[in-house]
């Protein structure tokens, strides 16, 4: 960033973080015509962000890893064969790039060999944990920070990630808990080798360069597609993921069972925990879109619908976290996407209080009218075609759906037609009916 990048505002950050994708100058478009549509589909896109009118209202198409299945593989097999992954994911950008607005790349399609290299323990996937025709992942929760390790955990988070968390969670790295603290180092420095004249302290450490090595050419194939995407007139907008400071401690941390009684039980050690990891997480995802040349971070909210706390809670333990977060990436100028998983019917009157502009919501299950009356009026709305429809319903069902949605949300701007969730068992003609839905009914005049 340059010198004075502190004394700008934050619509001057977001401007000058957002420039380079509005005018381009370094993609090389494969026509006339794509470069034409990217400007279309970018200029549509941010109007939406800033709660504008665009032409029309934008499609995100839900598809999840259906285009594994449409190219005739399957999860399973893109999973371990990267080209086979990118090559897919082509296939579909090609057979439906005048049906979507939005593509999403397959960065969301973990490298199999790379868990399978370090034995994660976090997940079980087709063919490790799952059937190899298993349609998804399955997350493995636990208790993998006790309820007597708050303290351990606040004395020194480093130490206690490397040699207790990561212990428990990868099997290859299962020897790490035998380690000395790093910290020792401070005064031992000339220990540092000892550890790795073990063997088995070695075999840890090849594991984890054989899946970097192996990482590589997952990400050469992503990159690739990313390249395509961009060449055929599909803007890419860069940033970084985040995890909700309540949701990184409950999810594969204490796990559900044991940060529900946390809340009860020792509701101060649980907050004070939240804090550290707010401000932990601040730092991080601010350099990790810098460095990226980012504009957005986007955050899976996971723990936070109306059936897992009550509002007391979600006032006390979730919100004035997250939205702490979200204020310190607005005053960088980084735009915001929560991904308000399952329902937040009860959530909508906390959690609309941020500037007009700078915040895009997805809804799954909650009432769209409700969001655009609550939330729409300073946040960028997005949602919630069902994945059940996506999945079991006719194109004409879907179509209709849709046609309802862009009446109740479209109206003023700031809407963005997209799924509830990702549907990876739908079909070509499903997808097809969004995106007519947007072209006959979502046209501003």
């Amino acid at each position: 960033m340059n010198e004075n990048w502190a004394d700008l505002s934050p619509e001057e950050k977001r401007a000058r973080r957002i420039e380079p994708y509005l005018n381009p100058t370094n993609i090389k478009f494969k026509s006339k015509k794509a470069e034409k549509r990217y400007q279309e589909r970018i200029t549509r896109i941010w109007k939406a962000y800033q709660c504008e009118e665009p032409d029309r209202v934008p499609v995100s198409l839900p598809h999840g890893y259906f285009p594994a299945y449409y190219a005739g593989g399957d999860l399973h097999r893109v999973m371990s064969d990267y080209k086979a992954l990118r090559q897919a994911w082509t296939k579909f950008l090609h057979d439906f790039k005048d049906d979507m607005d939005i593509v999403r790349g397959p960065g969301l399609v973990h490298a199999g060999r790379v868990m399978e290299i370090l034995d994660m323990n976090l997940y079980k996937w087709p063919g490790h944990g799952l059937d190899e025709d298993a349609h998804h992942y399955q997350f493995v929760e636990g208790e993998y920070m006790k309820a007597d390790e708050y303290d351990a955990f606040l004395e020194d988070p480093s130490d206690f990630a490397m040699r207790v968390m990561i212990p428990r969670t990868v099997g290859s790295l299962k020897v790490f808990e035998t380690l000395p603290s790093y910290s020792s180092l401070l005064v031992r420095a000339h220990t540092l080798a000892a550890p790795f004249t073990r063997p088995e302290v070695q075999k840890a450490y090849q594991s984890l360069i054989n899946a970097g090595k192996e990482m590589m050419k997952w990400q050469k194939e992503v990159s690739r597609f990313n390249r395509e995407a961009l060449s055929e007139g599909f803007p890419i907008l860069r940033g970084a993921m985040a995890t909700a400071p309540f949701d990184a401690i409950g999810d594969s941390m204490r796990g559900t069972r044991g940060v529900i009684m946390d809340m009860f039980r020792q509701p101060e050690k649980l907050l004070e925990a939240i804090e550290m990891m707010t401000a932990k997480s601040i730092r991080e995802t601010i350099k990790s879109v810098n460095a990226g040349g980012g504009v957005m971070a986007s955050f899976p909210l996971h723990k936070g619908d109306d059936t897992f706390m009550s509002d007391e809670q979600f006032e006390k333990f979730y919100w004035p976290s997250l939205k702490r977060f979200a204020d310190a990436l607005i005053k960088e100028g980084i735009m915001v996407s929560l991904f308000a998983e399952g329902r937040y019917q009860r959530r909508l009157e906390h959690i609309h209080d941020f500037p007009k502009g700078w915040v895009v919501w997805t809804f799954d299950q909650t009432n769209m009218a409700d969001a655009k009356r609550i939330v729409g009026k300073t946040c960028c709305i997005t949602g919630n075609v069902p994945a059940s429809l996506m999945c079991t319903g006719t194109a004409k069902e879907v179509k209709e759906y849709c046609r309802k949605l862009i009446e109740s949300c479209a109206p003023g701007g700031g809407y963005i037609l997209a799924g509830g969730a990702s549907a990876t068992e739908t079909n070509a003609d499903n997808l097809k009916a969004m995106m007519e839905a947007a072209q006959e009914y979502g046209v501003y005049i």
